[in-house]
């Protein structure tokens, strides 16, 4: 039997890598896409960017009211 490497070990017959520490896992990419559907979910229910956004009101008078002088 062949000598196994450090950081693996051999499990039936092959070799395997050895676990990492629970603190070193990451999100997945379907927790991540998970979230950002619940972010998105949540401001379509409570209208995240609706109560900021205002127009201003239209002002039927020029900018400016000086004379076109031709």
């Amino acid at each position: 039997m062949p000598k196994v490497p450090d950081g693996f070990h051999r499990v039936r017959g092959h070799i395997r890598r050895n676990p990492k520490p629970k603190s070193a896992k990451r999100l997945s990419g379907w927790t991540i896409a998970g979230l950002l559907a619940g972010v998105w979910l949540w401001a379509q229910v409570f209208g995240l960017g609706e109560s900021t956004a205002t127009t201003p009101p239209a002002d039927p008078k020029p900018a400016t009211s000086a004379p076109a002088d031709r």
